[in-house]
């Protein structure tokens, strides 16, 4: 009998053979220029944070080594206990932001445990050729692969599954994007070539998901992630979400998880959607300095109330604030992010500035 998991990764197996049948795949040359580079291994951490980065290069271009496991599980995705059979790299939604200089080598380790169910790979938007690398890095369950692509051009990049067919929004929906930044080697600047800096810097990775409901209007819960391929593919092409939430669930950047920040910092919040169009709105501030599209060689739009993230990009809005308290961070399709879960929280400190806001009189009964 075969299984449907055995089916699954069967025609998943058929579709690799197909891409990579047409794909062309490059034979090494004698020396890479990249071996005879400077090597640094980078250790990646889970959004919303960032690892440590300079932000101006220090030395020429350097080989960059991140590993990045593969894990499918269950996550909890809303305070009423709602399961998504997820796939993600390194066991987070979004996956981890990775950052480099432009002119740097991006040497990525990627690796399927045999304990998962299915193949996968990873598509650099930022990167040339081969799918993206998506050609290069098929790998099946208890397989690992290595790719190395030059960063040639600086700005916001989303990277995500795409294993072919119907499995690529899948995958996707599921929870397996990220985003890479590529810096200019000198830096940020603004609109006149002045440098910018940021103080902190947040990854904020928003996803729609698509839960399948049983005959009584009941989220479906499966055992495994091939057991539930059929029913979530068949809610997915009514393009109807269930929930769009940030870094994987509702409420997993407010509260005790609400970024933070104090009064006088710049803050680069790089925003990411693998699928559909995003509106982000910091509700009380404002994107001082936007790269909408991501792509720092084009000159920043200054002072947007609202800007936009094209599905499959990702933005940088650069704000620094003046006024302490909670600022919500929100998707402006306000359906989605009131009813859907797309909010975020950032908690500042500092002193208020009663020029910039003050209540002249308190709530009181309508003066006769």
């Amino acid at each position: 009998m075969v299984t449907r998991r055995q089916s699954i990764v069967g025609a998943m197996g058929v579709v690799f053979a197909l891409a990579s049948a047409t794909s062309f795949i490059p034979t090494a040359f004698a020396q890479d220029i990249a071996d005879q580079l400077e090597r640094r291994t980078v250790e990646l951490v889970a959004p919303p944070f960032v690892h440590p980065h300079d932000q101006v290069a220090t030395g020429p271009a350097q080989v960059v080594e991140f590993t990045m496991v593969i894990e499918e599980k269950e996550m909890v995705i809303d305070d009423d206990g709602t399961v998504v059979r997820a796939m993600t790299y390194n066991g987070s939604v979004p996956g981890p932001m990775m950052v480099v200089h432009e002119g740097d080598y991006v040497e990525l380790t990627l690796v399927n445990p045999e304990t998962n169910e299915m193949p996968h790979n990873i598509d650099f938007h930022a990167a040339t050729g081969a799918l993206g690398g998506g050609a290069l890095t098929e790998i099946n369950p208890g397989e690992q692969v290595v790719l190395r692509f030059k960063a040639t051009r600086p700005g916001t990049f989303v990277y995500h599954c795409a294993p072919g067919g119907s499995m690529i929004p899948w995958h996707v929906v599921a929870g397996m994007s990220g985003t890479i930044m590529i810096l200019p080697r000198d830096g940020l600047k603004d609109e006149v070539g002045n440098p910018l800096r940021y103080d902190r810097v947040y990854y904020v990775g928003e996803n729609d998901f698509y839960i399948p409901k049983d005959e009584d209007g009941e989220y479906m819960r499966f055992d495994s992630v091939g057991e539930s391929f059929s029913d979530t593919i068949e809610t997915m092409r009514g393009l109807i979400p269930s929930h769009v939430v940030f870094n994987g669930a509702r409420g997993a950047l407010t509260g005790d998880n609400a970024m933070t920040a104090s009064v006088g910092e710049a803050v680069l919040i790089v925003h990411s959607q693998a699928n559909r169009d995003s509106r982000p709105h910091l509700i009380g501030g404002h994107g001082d300095y936007v790269w909408e599209t991501g792509k720092f060689n084009n000159p920043p739009e200054k002072d947007l109330e609202t800007w936009f993230i094209r599905g499959g990009s990702a933005g940088a809005a650069l704000y620094t604030f003046l006024q302490p308290g909670v600022y919500a961070y929100v998707n402006h399709n306000l359906i989605e992010a009131v009813e859907l879960g797309a909010t975020a929280h950032f908690i500042v400190d500092g002193e208020w500035d009663d020029d910039l806001m003050k209540q002249v009189q308190a709530p009181a009964p309508i003066a006769e």
